[in-house]
This record gives structure tokens, C-alpha cells and sequence, in this order.
């Protein structure tokens, strides 16, 4: 009888809807070009030939999605938890948690400290985005002792003032749509964060938005560019509460 083979963790396919429609948009462009290509005329040669030459870069597109989901994202969230000082003590918050990836991250450099998540499961920015899920990866990975994961909205996080030492959170707070509410998420983070403690925001929109909030609530702020395999590039904003 051969040995079960382990479980490895699901950390998900990170915006599936839209890998899905380029997929199709691609498809779809190739299709009506070659469909252009049987007709003798110069207009449907030229608009062939347009659409030929954009194909390439949706499949490059594809690509470096596909890069991100299993090689770029381990590496930036190995990054931002380098980017911390840790001595295995810290209460930790991931906002946006969703698969748990830098919540379990965090538990790893822990001791004694608790590693918390937050998320409000939007099944379009995540496959199977579920806290069942998450939590399994946790037990998968050694740490689930170590985590504890809530339904809550970056904008009015559960948790009292100065709870945490560290804060982390990658491609959750472009999700809100209305301005307000992400510098409402900002002050959120400044309130629940220690004096002292450092939020790490990583994003690849609206980065100098909460580059400007934080400062104007009296913040440290550094800035860093992550050069990862990925669609997009990934910005860290490093806030430190005085």
C-alpha cells in the first residue's frame, strides 16, 4: 500500500474573474483576426494585423499572472516579513487575509505572539476565498494555534485602540471603491497599531493615497518598489506610528 501523500497548502489564484476574461479576450481576438485574414482587403488586413500584434501582449499578460500566483507572491510576502524586526512576541493583523498567506507568514515568527486576520471573502478576488480554507492552510502549515481569523471590513476593524505591533495587508485596500473609505482605512490601521508598531501596506494602486494619509496623521513613511515576476508592479508603503 503506497504512502498517502501530504496535503499541500491552497494559497489560491489571485483575481480569477479577471485571469479569466483576458483568457477570453485573447482567444476572442485571435479568432476575429484569422476570421479578417480570408478577405482580400487592405481594411480587414490592416485591422488583422493590429489585432495580431496586440495578442502577444495579453499572452504576457497571462503569463506573468500565472508567475505571480506560484512563484511572485511567496517571494513578496518573504520580502515584507523581512522588512520586519521580529523577536516572536508580536500581535500581528492581515488585512485582506484571504487565503492567509501573510497571516501565516507571520504565525511562523512567532513564539507566543497571536497572528490575526481579517477579511470580508470576495469571491472575485481570490478562488475558493473562504475562511474554511484559510484555516486549513493554517493547519497544514503548523500554525493554527498560532492564528485567528474574523469576518470584519478594513474600514472598521474589531479590535481596540493600539492592539498591534505589526499590521500587513497586500492587494486588499484597492478594493474599496470610494476614496473615502480607503483614507478611512487608513486611520483604521493608525488606531489599532501600537505606538511604535509599523504597517506594512502593499499595493499596485492608490499607494501614494495612503502614502499621504498616514503622513497626515503624523506617520514615519518609507517607500519601496517589490521587483517580483508579476502583471503589475507591486508598491510597499512601510508606516511606523510615533
Amino acid at each position: 500500500m503506497e504512502p498517502m501523500k501530504k496535503q499541500r497548502p491552497d494559497y489560491g489564484i489571485d483575481a480569477p474573474v479577471i485571469g479569466l476574461r483576458l483568457l477570453l479576450i485573447i482567444l476572442a481576438a485571435s479568432a476575429i483576426a484569422i476570421f479578417l485574414k480570408r478577405y482580400s482587403n487592405s481594411a480587414a488586413a490592416v485591422a488583422s494585423n493590429i489585432i495580431l500584434s496586440l495578442v502577444p501582449t495579453g499572452i504576457i499578460l497571462i503569463i506573468l499572472m500565472v508567475a505571480y500566483i506560484r512563484i511572485g507572491k511567496f517571494q513578496h510576502r518573504n520580502r515584507m516579513m523581512n522588512m520586519l524586526s521580529w523577536n516572536g512576541y508580536e500581535q500581528v493583523l492581515d488585512i485582506g487575509t484571504g487565503h492567509g498567506l501573510l497571516m501565516i507568514g507571520a504565525a511562523k515568527r512567532l513564539m507566543d505572539g497571536k497572528s490575526f486576520g481579517i477579511d470580508i471573502w470576495n469571491p472575485e478576488d481570490m478562488s475558493d476565498n473562504t475562511y474554511d480554507v484559510a484555516m486549513g492552510n493554517a493547519e497544514l502549515e503548523g500554525v493554527a494555534d498560532k492564528v485567528e481569523i474574523i469576518r470584519a471590513d478594513a474600514c472598521e476593524i474589531p479590535f481596540s485602540d493600539n492592539s498591534f505591533d505589526i499590521i500587513v495587508s497586500n492587494l486588499c485596500l484597492h478594493n474599496i471603491p470610494d476614496k473615502t473609505k480607503r483614507a478611512a482605512a487608513c486611520k483604521e490601521i493608525m488606531r489599532v497599531l501600537k505606538p511604535g508598531g509599523t504597517a506594512l501596506i502593499s499595493d499596485f494602486m492608490y499607494t501614494k493615497e495612503y502614502t499621504d494619509e498616514f503622513k497626515k496623521m503624523g506617520m514615519e513613511i518609507s517607500n519601496f518598489i517589490s521587483w517580483i515576476p508579476a502583471p503589475m508592479i507591486l508598491r510597499i508603503v512601510k508606516a511606523v506610528k510615533r
